[in-house]
């Protein structure tokens, strides 16, 4: 189905499971469907699975939302003190509307417990506690983990709460990241595990041994290895280097998650003819996770860098946020 399908079904207020592959515009729904709800003095509760998919949403996790924390089961005790603390109770008290980004990486375990505390602390016996709840995300990506000893994960949709909640799916079929047809039909398959004769030819019609072009984007498994590439590239080009330092503002701890999930570096250094990659989604600007472009200029008043993109656009970059609420 398109976005506005999906926000029209958000709209009628019932549970959803908005998903759809990667840049079918999932994001992008759900800040719209944010927007649409604070229009209407409705204050969504905005969380994700993991820190580092909150600071990408500027909400909490799902742990602390709720006020589970680390906690892998509750019992009567644990649950009665989490209900008892004022800032958890007035929270989940006036929620209306409960968002859960990244739910492939949240098991089904954690999400009985959010249904559980919802439950209690708002005194009601539905599903999370008569909350609309929106889960996003997509289960062909990352899955739930678990630590070595401890019972291997399950998907959120096995759990009791995901059948309780009952929600409509709304698989988003339009693509808005990528538009080479042959490639979309790759991933596609490869993503259902179809891949056939056709695709395999195609691959491998793309197999070199030759060194990488400068153009093309390296990958390693490890980020020293990425910042030592980036650093001996960088110092090949001549010219003056333009210098920027990430701005800090909050609690300690707080700061410390952000910058653990954050993709950007604390300290970022360019120089004009140096390639970047935009590491956060801008649906003002049409800018992508993963977007790429070289930069060409500074600007002479505010000194931050114009990257052209591939397409040839060209994009003042100014600062962003990355915030946990």
């Amino acid at each position: 189905m398109t976005q506005n399908e999906a926000l029209e079904i958000l709209k009628t207020g019932c549970n959803v499971f908005l998903t759809g592959e990667p840049g079918a515009g999932k994001s992008f729904t759900v800040n719209t469907f944010v927007d649409y709800l604070k229009s209407h003095g409705v204050e969504p509760s905005v969380t994700a699975s993991t820190g580092i998919a909150a600071t990408h949403i500027g909400g909490l996790t799902i742990h602390s939302w709720s006020g589970i924390g680390i906690k892998k089961s509750l019992n009567k005790f644990e649950l009665r003190e989490i209900v008892e603390r004022d800032h958890v109770r007035r929270r989940l008290k006036a929620a209306k509307v409960l968002i859960i980004d990244e739910i492939s990486m949240l098991d089904g375990a954690t999400l009985n417990m959010v249904d559980l505390v919802c439950r209690e602390v708002r005194n009601v016996q539905l599903g999370f506690g008569g909350l609309q709840v929106v889960f996003v995300g997509d289960f062909f990506q990352l899955p739930p983990v678990s630590r070595p000893g401890e019972p291997v994960a399950e998907f959120a949709f096995t759990s009791e709460a995901w059948r309780s909640a009952a929600p409509t799916i709304c698989y988003l079929s339009e693509q808005h990241r990528q538009e080479d047809a042959a490639f979309l039909g790759v991933l596609a398959a490869l993503r259902r595990g179809t891949i056939d004769d056709d695709h395999k030819a195609l691959l491998t019609s793309r197999h070199t041994r030759s060194i990488p072009a400068a153009s093309i984007t390296n990958l390693f498994p490890h980020n020293a290895d990425v910042d030592r590439l980036n650093t001996n590239e960088l110092a090949k080009i001549t010219g003056k280097p333009h210098t920027f330092s990430m701005k800090r503002h909050g609690a300690k701890p707080l700061i410390e998650q952000i910058e653990r999930g954050c993709l950007s570096p604390a300290e970022l250094t360019l120089k004009v003819g140096a390639r970047v990659m935009f590491t956060k989604n801008n649906h003002e600007e049409g800018i992508a996770n993963g977007t790429t472009g070289e930069v060409v200029d500074f600007d002479k008043h505010s000194d931050y860098p114009i990257v052209r993109l591939k397409s040839g656009r060209l994009i003042d970059v100014e600062p962003t946020t990355w915030s946990i609420t």
